[in-house]
């Protein structure tokens, strides 16, 4: 939520709220407020306005080991959505995933309540890291690591920004690698590996950012975040 919100949500008048930040009345952890904008919860850090304690708004974290079929979405008139996995007393009407995975894809997939910060975690300037297993139908070569560290560029002229290739194993008639990018054009994996010569046949996320795909977790399986995966929270929520 952002600070602003919080405020408002406790009947502050918008005029007071910004005298407030002015006279450095609003303390987020200890540390002066220096912009309404900034994305905090309450759960996690501690909020004071004028000496009191904001503590009415916090927010619901997990972690998700997303199957195939499924779409990244809140809703789907055709299809049914990963938030359809969760129980009902975990899902409430401002859930979402933060970011997408095709239907077919598998892995990690966050999901939260935390309007703001699934834009600050995809926002390009954050430059967040995702790393994908990835499995295809014919060989890659150590030239295609080359290829992907210099950026690929797609058929339509589209080129991509430098990622990580590590070829794990390769054959003439299946590969597996790990590749690592910062950013999401529409199927960009997928169109990647197309561009070297490939067909991606498995796709799974293991990595974002700083989380790490539970291997506890089955696909259709998710939990609440634990105590470092909330602190790798406020860490993005104290950089907002």
């Amino acid at each position: 939520m952002r600070l602003d919100q919080l405020l408002a949500h406790y009947q502050i008048p918008r005029k007071e709220i910004k005298q407030s930040l002015a006279k450095r009345l609003i303390l987020v952890d200890g540390l002066v407020a220096t912009k309404l904008s900034q994305n905090v919860d309450t759960g996690l850090q501690e909020v004071r306005w004028k000496e009191r304690v904001l503590t009415d708004c916090s927010h619901c974290y997990f972690l998700l080991h997303k199957p195939q079929g499924l779409v990244t979405a809140t809703k789907d008139a055709q299809h049914a959505t990963v938030l359809d996995l969760l129980r009902a007393e975990d899902r409430t009407p401002n859930t979402y995933p933060i970011g997408r995975l095709d239907r077919d894809t598998t892995g990690l997939l966050l999901l939260t309540d935390n309007g703001p910060l699934g834009f600050q975690l995809l926002h390009p300037r954050y430059h967040i890291e995702k790393e994908y297993a990835v499995t295809v139908n014919g060989p890659l070569e150590p030239a295609h690591i080359a290829d992907f560290q210099e950026g690929i560029t797609f058929l339509d002229g589209t080129k991509c920004k430098p990622a990580k290739l590590e070829i794990l194993t390769s054959s003439p008639k299946e590969s597996r690698a790990l590749v690592t990018l910062s950013e999401g054009k529409f199927h960009q994996v997928k169109k990647m590996f197309l561009s070297v010569g490939v067909k991606v046949t498995a796709l799974k996320r293991v990595q974002f950012g700083d989380f790490t795909l539970d291997s506890e977790l089955a696909e259709g399986q998710y939990r609440p975040l634990n105590q470092d995966e909330l602190q790798i929270i406020k860490n993005y929520l104290e950089n907002s």
